[in-house]
């Protein structure tokens, strides 16, 4: 076969104007489209990145939120166990004080009783001491007592202090009243006589004196001055005793 060189200039001709026509109208329009491409892929792989990295920060940051999180309900936590131990020490302090106070108040109840009954019988045994006394000493009353006694009375009218001296003085300078002499057994005019004389030294001036028997004083006489009253008989002196044994069990 012989080579047609014409031929084969013109075929190398065209094909480089066919290579500068593609170069020049293809080839660079495809490099263009392939550089976009490329510069789109590498944008959209570094926004890839980007929204990973931000992905990235937005878990740990999330994750750090929820160990916070965590942090935050384990302290509520330990708090409000504190706050319910602290509420229920509180209330077993409440709750022991006040079983303190009810065992005190029953302590001091029962010791209340007890006294109470004490006083109780001791009231019971001076009232049935002052009935056994009243009934012991009723036989022997009579003039012989009732001698003792004046003579005791006027020993108390000679003892008497200044004060009490001047307190009778004022009550009767401000009653003017008769004095009352009270006697179980009658008394002889001797014995008045001799009365008289003590409460006229006493109350400083002669005053009327009025003699009557009341037999319930059992023995001894009761004078009454205004309001004061100076006695030295039986029957006083039991309900002295009864007195004392009511007010040692209600003071």
């Amino acid at each position: 076969m012989e080579l047609n060189w014409s031929t084969f200039v013109l075929e190398i001709i065209n094909f480089l104007v066919l290579v500068w026509i593609l170069k020049r109208f293809f080839y660079r329009p495809v490099l263009e489209v392939i550089a976009r491409r490329r510069a789109g892929i590498e944008q959209t792989l570094a926004e890839s990145r980007q929204l990973q990295t931000d992905a990235e920060a937005l878990q740990t940051q999330y994750q750090e939120r929820l160990a916070d999180w965590e942090q935050e309900r384990q302290r509520a936590r330990e708090q409000l166990a504190d706050e319910i131990e602290a509420e229920r020490t509180r209330r077993l302090a409440t709750l022991q004080s006040q079983l303190e106070q009810e065992q005190e108040k029953a302590r001091v109840a029962e010791a209340r009783r007890q006294a109470d009954a004490v006083h109780k019988a001791e009231e019971t045994a001076l009232m049935q001491a002052a009935g056994f006394a009243s009934r012991l000493l009723e036989p022997l009353a009579g003039p012989e007592l009732e001698q003792r006694l004046l003579d005791l009375m006027l020993e108390q009218l000679s003892r008497l202090s200044d004060e009490r001296i001047a307190a009778l003085r004022n009550s009767c300078g401000r009653t003017a009243e008769t004095i009352m002499v009270s006697s179980a057994w009658p008394l002889s005019e001797t014995r008045r006589e001799q009365l008289r004389q003590a409460l006229t030294a006493t109350m400083g001036s002669s005053l009327p004196l009025r003699f009557e028997q009341d037999s319930a004083l059992l023995a001894g006489l009761r004078i009454s001055i205004g309001a004061w009253q100076l006695s030295a008989n039986l029957q006083d002196e039991l309900k002295s005793l009864a007195e004392f044994a009511h007010d040692a069990h209600y003071p």
